[in-house]
């Protein structure tokens, strides 16, 4: 099985990959999402580790768990060869009802079938009112008129 767009890539497939994340991350379906990743990938995410697909799963699944109503903007920041950087912003309630935006930066690597191997991200978050919400969009894929998070200043 191979995952479009492949390493190596351009600027214009680099952009893709990281709307395509993006837009799985934001169906909130953990085995869907965990299709992206190869059977052996490796994860740390803030200070969970996962060491395969299922492991990575799981994670998703307990994520999105707890984070209601979420809704998440990548970007691309950099990338090279089988190798992208991003930053990105999203936005969740929890059980209580408060609202959190977090801001994150992850690189990823990539297999040649365009599944990712390797998976590190750094996310700090903080509460918000729900008044100061940005993304506003229904559930699901954002709309390609949203604004970015440059536009958004974020």
């Amino acid at each position: 099985m191979s995952r479009p767009p492949l390493p190596p890539f351009t600027e214009e497939s680099a952009i893709q990959k990281v709307r395509l994340a993006e837009d799985g991350w934001n169906t909130r379906d953990a085995a869907k999402v965990a299709t992206a990743y190869t059977s052996y990938t490796r994860w740390r995410n803030r200070v969970e580790f996962a060491n395969n697909r299922e492991e990575a799963q799981d994670f998703l699944t307990r994520k999105w768990n707890k984070e209601h109503e979420y809704r998440l903007i990548k970007e691309l920041w950099a990338f090279t060869g089988n190798r992208i950087a991003v930053r990105y912003a999203y936005e969740y309630r929890d059980d209580g009802g408060h609202w959190f935006r977090a801001y994150g930066n992850e690189n990823w690597e990539f297999a040649e079938d365009g599944l990712m191997a390797h998976r590190h991200a750094s996310i700090n978050e903080m509460p918000i009112n729900e008044t100061e919400r940005k993304f506003r969009w229904p559930l699901g894929r954002r709309p390609d008129d949203h604004p970015s998070l440059s536009d958004l200043g974020l």
